[in-house]
C-alpha cells in the first residue's frame, strides 16, 4: 500500500506481508514482462527493465523466474504479453480518496472485481478526474534514518533534482519529479546512502485524518483492493494518527 501516511508502517500492515509474498512476486514479474515488451530484453539498453529487475531481486524473486519473465515479455518464448494500465478513482470513509492502479490482461475482469471490492467494503466509485486531481505523480525514494539527519539526505540529493525530504518517523522520504528519480538514486549511491524503495507514485497534495471507526473501514477497503491480482498499487490521502494506529493494533 502506498499512501505516504504514518499508518503505512503499522503492525497491521506488516502482519499481512508474508501472506502476500506470492502476490508481490506476481506483480513484480508482470512489471518485468511489460518493461521487456516495451523496450526489449537488454538490461543495459532498457532502463525500465533494469529497474523492474532490480526491484524483483530486492524482493528475492528467483533468478529463473526473472529470466523467464524477460524472455516472455520480449516475445522470445512465443507467448503474447498484452497488459493494459487502468486507473480507478474511489471515495473512502470520512472523505478519504483512493487511486487504484491496475495492470491487467482483461479489462472487464479488472473493472468488475475492483467495483465489487469497493462496493462491498464501504467505498464509492468516483467519476474520472474527481479524485485524481488531489494527487501528483512524483518520484519517491524511502530510506531508513539510521544515523542520518535530514540535512545529510538533502545535501546528497539536492543537485539531483530532489524537491523535498520528508521526515516519516523511522524513515526519510525524498520527493522529486519522476524524470529525476534515476538521478536521485545515483546521488544516494554516490553518497554511500542506502535506500529501501524507489518508485514513481501518486502523492496526495493534502491528507485527510481519519478517526478510529473510519480507519477500520478504510483498512478493510484497502486490504480488499490489494488482494486483487490486477491491482498493482493503491494510493490514498488518508492519515492515521499515532493514537488511531495504536487502537487498531490493540483491536487485532
Amino acid at each position: 500500500m502506498s499512501g505516504h501516511s504514518k499508518w503505512a508502517t503499522t503492525k497491521h500492515k506488516k502482519a499481512i506481508l508474508d501472506s502476500r509474498r506470492a502476490k508481490s512476486f506476481a506483480k513484480l514479474i508482470k512489471n518485468i514482462e511489460v518493461a521487456a515488451r516495451m523496450g526489449g530484453p537488454d538490461l543495459q539498453g532498457n532502463p525500465g527493465l533494469e529497474l523492474a529487475v532490480t526491484k524483483a531481486k530486492k524482493t528475492s524473486v528467483p533468478a529463473d523466474n526473472i529470466d523467464r519473465a524477460i524472455k516472455r515479455g520480449a516475445g522470445l518464448t512465443g507467448e503474447v504479453v498484452d497488459y493494459t494500465e487502468i486507473m480507478y478513482e474511489c471515495r473512502g470513509p470520512q472523505g478519504s480518496a483512493l487511486l487504484i492502479e491496475c495492470l491487467t490482461d482483461n479489462k472487464n475482469r479488472a473493472a468488475s472485481e475492483v467495483r465489487l471490492a469497493i462496493s462491498r467494503n464501504g467505498g464509492t466509485i468516483a467519476d474520472p478526474g474527481s479524485v485524481s486531481y488531489l494527487f501528483s505523480r512524483k518520484g519517491v525514494v524511502s530510506l531508513p534514518k539510521k544515523d542520518l539527519t535530514e540535512d545529510d539526505v538533502l545535501m546528497a540529493v539536492l543537485d539531483a533534482g530532489a524537491e523535498e525530504v520528508k521526515d516519516n518517523g523511522d524513515t526519510f522520504e525524498i520527493h522529486s519529479e519522476p524524470t529525476d528519480l534515476q538521478a536521485v538514486r545515483d546521488a544516494l549511491k554516490e553518497a554511500g546512502i542506502e535506500y529501501d524503495t524507489d518508485e514513481a507514485e501518486f502523492v496526495p497534495s493534502m491528507q485527510v485524518p481519519l478517526d478510529l471507526e473510519a480507519a477500520r473501514k478504510f483498512m478493510k477497503l484497502v486490504d480488499a483492493l490489494e488482494e486483487l491480482d490486477d491491482v498493482q498499487n493503491v494510493y490514498s490521502n488518508a492519515d492515521l494518527s499515532d493514537e488511531v494506529q495504536a487502537a487498531l493494533e490493540e483491536s487485532e
